[in-house]
């Protein structure tokens, strides 16, 4: 079940990745709307560093929704240059219709504009309401029970069968003429995130490997191998697609970070999706990284546990937690080389934190031994060897660089009298970490293989390489 409160909070995906340290949630009740249909204030997303800070718009009268220009919303293309701040509106359907018309006037927004949308995916629907969250108002929890109360839920024959937590699960819309029916749970991203780098990039150079079953891409950092909660069109499996002219969509097998570059598979069946699956389940892939990391990494098996929890900064812990999942990496090697210059970090707009040694930098080639969101990145900044440009993880091990001790799951390790007290100390050393990298960071996928071998291809020289 997909509740309210996830909705408003959530980070991806994602793969999506700005993790939220304090997030501000405004979502009130609208009502008396010029089209007479109910629904949700919306809830505006802004970044400010590692801080999701309410737009003063969102907390503005239904005539400030209203008064939002098509000027301002023409078509999703031609993609910006640079991420716009991100907008999301929660809304409950009044009245049947269909999904585009819907949006249409309870947003004031142009057809075209909502017809990207749902072309992009940003648009997704419940058949109820998800249950809002404990910072609701009165006349909030007012609206949810009005459309979840038992009497009128019995009289929808589209969730009969169904639970309640069933038919608060959430699903992309697909189709601009879809229905929707009264007390639909509604979410448009109205500003998704963008990926203008699809556009920047020459894919067919960027294609390794090409047969019956599947493609090898050198992913270009800066973009998303499937998509995100709001943007399934700006993604790898698409661009390689038109580049190779294929009939059939290429498949997402596996995910490496936005931020990474490097070997991605993409199945051409979707039987071969299932086979490459499978083949990850039971440890039959090989991948292999180079990372260049701020300090020097001695070779040998690197083991932390991870805190389990979906966002990100990702916390590892050298010691056994119960519960944290087990991470580990072989480092195969670790050389010196000179750390990059100015112009090569601004050529790939890599983010320049001030960490105190810029006369060299190490890289390390990586068996990737189990494969957790952020693991190598987290894993190598817990050891005082951030990736290079890395703006979530290096501040945090520029502190820990600072005042030894500060990280309570470092090597000094930390007693914690209760689970409520680790908790606590696990979201406030992760508030010592940055937000997601702009573009990229160091870190490449360099080797990717298969059935011992029979199947072994590389990415090339990595970005800081060339």
């Amino acid at each position: 079940m997909v509740s309210l409160s996830s909705l408003l909070s959530f980070p991806k995906l994602h793969n999506f990745i700005i993790a939220p340290v304090v997030i501000q949630r405004t979502l009130a009740t609208v009502t008396g709307h010029r089209h007479n249909h109910h629904h949700l204030r919306h809830h505006r997303r802004c970044y400010s560093s590692s801080t999701y800070a309410s737009d003063p718009a969102a907390t503005g009268t239904i005539s400030t929704l209203n008064s939002i220009r098509h000027e301002e919303y023409g078509r999703l293309l031609p993609c910006p240059s640079k991420n716009v701040v991100p907008r999301i509106e929660h809304l409950v359907v009044r009245e049947e219709g269909s999904i585009l018309d819907f949006i249409t006037k309870s947003l004031d927004l142009p057809p075209l504009y909502v017809a990207d949308l749902i072309h992009f995916g940003a648009v997704h629907y419940a058949l109820v309401c998800p249950k809002p969250p404990s910072t609701a108002t009165t006349e909030e929890i007012k609206l949810y029970k009005e459309f979840t109360k038992p009497s009128v839920l019995r009289n929808r024959p589209s969730i009969k069968g169904k639970t309640t937590r069933e038919a608060q699960k959430t699903f992309r819309v697909t189709q601009v003429d879809q229905l929707v029916e009264t007390g639909t749970y509604v979410r448009v991203h109205v500003r998704p995130k963008r990926f203008p780098r699809c556009y920047e990039i020459d894919w067919r150079s960027r294609i390794i490997a090409v047969t019956e079953s599947y493609v090898v891409l050198n992913k270009p950092a800066g973009t998303s191998v499937g998509g995100t909660t709001d943007n399934i069109e700006e993604t790898c499996a698409t661009f390689a697609t038109r580049a190779l002219e294929l009939t059939n969509p290429l498949r997402t097998t596996h995910q490496i970070d936005n931020c990474t570059e490097g070997c991605v598979v993409l199945a051409r069946t979707a039987d071969y999706c299932s086979v490459f699956h499978k083949k990850i389940r039971e440890k039959q892939v090989k991948k292999l990284y180079l990372a260049l990391a701020a300090a020097y990494v001695p070779s040998g098996v690197m083991t932390h546990y991870m805190r389990p929890v979906k966002r990100s900064p990702k916390v590892v812990s050298e010691d056994v937690i119960k519960g944290w999942n087990l991470c580990q990496l072989e480092v195969l090697e670790c050389r010196r080389v000179p750390w990059p210059n100015a112009l090569v970090e601004q050529k790939y707009e890599i983010d320049d934190i001030d960490w105190p040694n810029k006369e060299f930098a190490y890289e390390c080639k990586i068996n990737l031994l189990t494969g957790r969101t952020h693991q190598i990145r987290a894993q190598l900044a817990a050891r005082g060897a951030p990736i290079v440009g890395d703006s979530i993880y290096m501040p945090a091990a520029m502190a820990e660089l600072a005042s030894p001790g500060l990280n309570p799951f470092g090597k000094y390790g930390k007693q914690f009298e209760s689970e409520i007290d680790r908790e606590s100390a696990a979201e406030e050393w992760a508030a010592k970490h940055g937000k997601e990298p702009r573009v990229a960071i160091a870190l490449q996928a360099c080797q990717i293989s298969w059935d011992e071998g029979d199947h072994f291809y590389e990415a090339g020289p990595p970005w800081w390489a060339q």
